[in-house]
């Protein structure tokens, strides 16, 4: 495949995960009695439109970048009994969380896809230690140990076991195993990198000095693991936005639709065959409609995480001053969010586009 169907390809992702996201609020509003004005599947002119029974516009439009649910009531007061702003809170509140839960179903869906093509997967259980390394020892860590958690953060793959230590930044570590059974704590753990020769190239490495065993596939593990994954990207999208705000990465290091596409097209273009370049895409489209879920439930303006967020002010503030308030000023909130998000979605386009040019 060429470099523009790959592009091509990777568009056509980021419509589905747009689609499935309205999708969700689609479905919710029906399920809890809400009137739905128009569904549609693409943005632009209608290709295709149907009315049903209930009255919901169903459609189909040219451009496959996306979709909207548009409900009555949703952004500013209605007397239609039916209508988003006359739902009950807890409504409400299902309908703004189920395009986020919808991604983050497919999100697993595609993990769970892309599992289905493996043999093994790598478990942290210890089964050997290198020669010299000081760690070995009842005192210490065990062939038999299972990292559990590392510095709090819990160890899914034995992967995450070097990541974790070096994450901590510190030459101890807080870690907890499991070892027959039961959790072994060792807190302040001395653990750094040291010099190992690999016995395979003969080279000199650094290396934390243990060895990982492997884990034959079946249906339960292939579910135990996607769902693990699927665990990670969450803690992913939380880790990065912490290194974000503690300015340990900077906005000008943040990649946007424009890097991801182009991010997308680079990998099918180095895959070794076609089918290996959809599965790694698919793969990492899998992460992206998990940080899609995140993200979206941030309680921001603008997003549905700051709907919902409002929607708990309003809820207090009703309930302590038994007076209603006025949903313009969640759209003054709203507005004000949306240009913010805007703006920053157009700077980091714009650090996209240099560093592709740049390349």
């Amino acid at each position: 495949m060429s470099t523009f169907l790959y592009i091509l390809f990777a568009i056509l992702i980021f419509g589905v995960l747009i689609a499935i996201h309205e999708l969700g609020h689609f479905m919710a509003a029906r399920l809890c009695g809400v009137r739905v004005l128009e569904f549609s599947l693409g943005m632009g002119p209608a290709l295709f439109s149907r009315q049903t029974k209930s009255g919901t516009q169903l459609s189909l439009r040219c451009l496959p970048i996306g979709g909207f649910c548009a409900m009555e009531g949703e952004d500013s007061a209605s007397e239609d009994p039916a209508a988003f702003s006359n739902a009950a809170a807890w409504k409400k509140l299902i309908i703004l969380a189920a395009g986020a839960f919808m991604n983050f179903l497919l999100g697993l869906v595609l993990v769970v896809l892309c599992f289905t093509q493996l043999k093994s997967f790598t478990s942290p259980t210890i089964t050997d230690f290198m020669e010299g390394c000081p760690y070995e020892g009842a005192d210490g860590l065990m062939v038999g140990d299972r990292f559990y958690k590392i510095n709090g953060e819990r160890i899914y793959f034995s992967d995450d076991v070097s990541t974790y230590l070096a994450r901590g930044g510190g030459e101890t570590a807080d870690i907890v195993v499991i070892r027959e059974g039961k959790k072994v704590r060792l807190d302040d753990y001395p653990m750094v990198p040291r010099a190992y020769v690999d016995e395979e190239t003969g080279e000199t490495v650094m290396r934390y000095g243990l060895y990982f065993g492997q884990r034959e596939t079946g249906f339960g593990a292939q579910m135990k693991y996607a769902w693990y994954t699927t665990l990670d990207f969450v803690r992913m999208v939380r880790l990065g936005l912490t290194d974000l705000i503690t300015g340990v990465v900077g906005v000008k290091q943040m990649t946007g639709v424009v890097g991801i596409v182009d991010m997308m097209a680079e990998m099918g273009t180095q895959s070794p065959t076609v089918y290996d370049a959809i599965l790694n895409i698919v793969y990492l489209a899998a992460f992206i409609a998990v940080n899609l879920a995140v993200m979206n439930l941030l309680p921001l303006p603008a997003l549905d995480g700051g709907r919902i967020f409002f929607l708990l002010v309003t809820w207090l503030y009703e309930h302590i001053f038994r007076r209603h308030l006025d949903p313009k000023y969640e759209g003054f909130v709203n507005t004000a969010g949306l240009v913010a998000l805007v703006g920053l979605m157009v700077y980091v386009m714009y650090n996209d586009i240099v560093r592709i040019i740049a390349r």
